[in-house]
């Protein structure tokens, strides 16, 4: 079965949806959400970071410091009376120390009223689809737990180039269900402002993760160090009404991750947080296809592309690939604007490959349709011309001629009449076709071009359509080797008939004019003009066996054959004699 250009795009269609559904490419579509999809907006100014930063750490000492400091920084952020304060650092223990700086943390956390805490779970490496369960965890000490207004849990889970893109909601822990840090503090926010919440409202993946859309590069969040707080730099009346995150804001404390909107930097954890409670205020929730629907647009595409490649010629399918590929990123952005997520990752290489395939596709399809066309026209005309038409395409079919020094040689079979009495009509096209045979082999061997039989002769041209350095030798050689080829097959006839053929040969050089001569329905490539005829005249005088020259041939090559003069004769059509040659060998 012939391949096809349906079949070769079927194969890639299904191809990618294979891929799409193993996921194979993923790092592709992320690359394309992360540079067309996030975009930049202003900062949310509900919502205050105070960074435990290098200045910070300089003034108080080296981490981790006295929980009377956090106790003092909650009691004056209290007066200011945020909506919700949320430390993004965990105190899995009591101090060991100090047991009066917990006390002091658990009284203003109560007074308070408003504080949020963090806790991390442990999970199995390959955590299944559905509700995932922790092994273990790690929360605040009961004393501060029991003070807090609610716990949520950091933990995150990156992509598989470790970008984290996707903020999980909750997991499961001895049958309790334990919600992100950060939907707890939008949660907390909303209810303070008199409204209520429902985790219905996010576009959950099979895993119970959402999509983050990140509006923020790293450093843009407003960043308050902890100890300009303090030092009442900033007045509590800054943060009222507001949602305070405090967490680490230095590369010490290895809270920074990869994210889309990195630049030449990785954000800090509270700055992820703040970028996911962003998105829940603006309700900026993002759906993303099912991937049955990205099969589908898959289809769409091999199928459009398809379309194009066999309507349109390669220039202009290219071209309209090229807008349908920029139609898909400007659309796809145009859908994530709206809360759609398409992976274009898949369909944007598909039609790039697709582009390359067709380009190859056709170059074969081409060449062997060249070659289809060189293999059966061949054995009517000659190869090189051909090759000519195919390549000169319709131009090559128009009728003209070109004028230039040829050399032209014909070959007649000598004897061939006697045969025909003798042998049957099946016997006699053998022979024909094996004498014929090796005249055409002998003229391609030495590059002529063979112009056509005329039943038992035939007639070459040298140096058309093709130039040929030294024709008139190459013609010369063609014409003794067919005579040195015939000797094997006069033998073989000899012994089935009793008697043989030879061949009659004769070679002249002039000017003559070449190429498609005929008409518009019905055409032959060959030369035309007197030194065709001259040279027809010069093999009618040949005699069984000979090759005879004529004296334009005999001046080029005399110094390298063997030849005997035969003097003048006359031929028809001209007044003067011509001086003729017989070559009898190659030096």
């Amino acid at each position: 079965m012939k391949i096809k250009l349906i079949h070769i795009m079927g194969l890639l269609a299904v191809l990618a949806i294979f891929f799409l559904y193993r996921g194979t490419f993923d790092r592709m579509d992320y690359f394309f959400q992360d540079r067309f999809m996030q975009k930049e907006s202003p900062v949310e100014t509900q919502i205050a970071i105070i960074a435990i930063d290098d200045e910070s750490v300089s003034e108080f000492g080296s981490w981790p410091w006295n929980r009377n400091v956090h106790a003092q920084l909650v009691d004056m952020l209290s007066e200011g009376k945020p909506a919700v304060i949320a430390f993004d650092v965990t105190f899995p223990a009591p101090s060991a120390d100090d047991p009066s700086s917990d006390e002091a943390l658990i009284s203003a956390v109560k007074n308070a009223g408003n504080v949020v805490f963090p806790v991390y779970g442990t999970f199995e490496a390959s955590a299944k689809q559905g509700a995932i369960d922790a092994l273990e965890i790690s929360e605040p000490f009961p004393a501060l737990k029991e003070a807090a207004a609610a716990v949520g849990h950091i933990n995150t889970i990156p992509d598989r180039d470790h970008v984290v893109r996707n903020s999980l909601y909750r997991f499961m822990y001895e049958g309790e269900q334990v919600e992100s840090f950060s939907w707890t503090i939008y949660k907390m926010y909303m209810e303070r402002q008199g409204k209520s919440v429902s985790a219905d409202m996010l576009p959950l993946d099979a895993f119970g993760q959402f999509h983050i859309p990140y509006t923020e590069r790293p450093g843009q969040y407003e960043a308050i160090p902890y100890a300009a707080v303090l030092n009442g730099d900033v007045p509590a009346e800054y943060f009222q009404d507001r949602i305070v995150l405090i967490g680490p804001y230095a590369t010490g404390f290895k809270d920074e991750y990869l994210t889309p909107l990195q630049v030449k930097k990785m954000m800090y954890g509270v700055e992820i947080h703040a970028n996911i409670i962003q998105a829940l205020l603006e309700n900026d929730l993002k759906h993303e296809l099912n991937w049955k629907w990205n099969a589908l647009i898959l289809l769409l595409a091999a199928s459009l592309a398809y379309f194009l490649f066999r309507k349109w010629n390669m220039l202009i399918s290219f071209l309209a690939v090229a807008v349908i590929l920029v139609a898909f990123v400007v659309g796809s952005s145009y859908l994530y604007g709206q809360g759609i997520i398409i992976s274009i990752g898949y369909v944007v290489p598909l039609l790039i490959i697709s582009c390359i395939i067709v380009v190859g596709f056709h170059y074969v399809e081409e060449l062997l349709e060249r070659r289809r066309v060189t293999d059966i026209f061949g054995r009517y005309v000659a190869p090189e011309v051909v090759n000519q038409i195919l390549k000169n395409g319709e131009e090559g079919l128009k009728l003209g001629g070109t004028r230039r020094e040829l050399t032209v040689l014909f070959v007649d079979i000598r004897g061939f009449t006697p045969l025909s009495e003798k042998a049957e009509p099946e016997e006699i096209v053998e022979i024909l076709n094996e004498y014929l045979d090796l005249a055409a082999n002998c003229i391609f061997k030495f590059e002529g071009t063979l112009d056509k039989f005329i039943g038992d002769a035939a007639m070459a041209i040298f140096n058309a359509p093709l130039l040929l350095e030294d024709h008139p030798m190459r013609a010369v050689e063609a014409a003794w080797a067919m005579k040195e080829g015939s000797a094997a097959l006069e033998r073989k006839l000899i012994e089935r008939f009793g008697f043989g053929v030879k061949f009659g040969l004769g070679i002249h050089t002039g000017p003559a004019v070449f190429g498609n001569i005929g008409s518009k329905s019905r055409m032959d490539y060959t030369a035309i003009g007197d030194t065709v005829n001259t040279t027809a005249r010069l093999e009618s005088n040949a005699k069984p066996g000979q090759i005879i020259m004529s004296d334009a041939v005999y001046q080029v090559v005399k110094d390298r054959v063997i030849a005997n003069a035969l003097g003048e004769i006359k031929v028809k059509g001209k007044e003067q004699g011509i001086s003729i040659y017989e070559l009898e060998g190659l030096k």
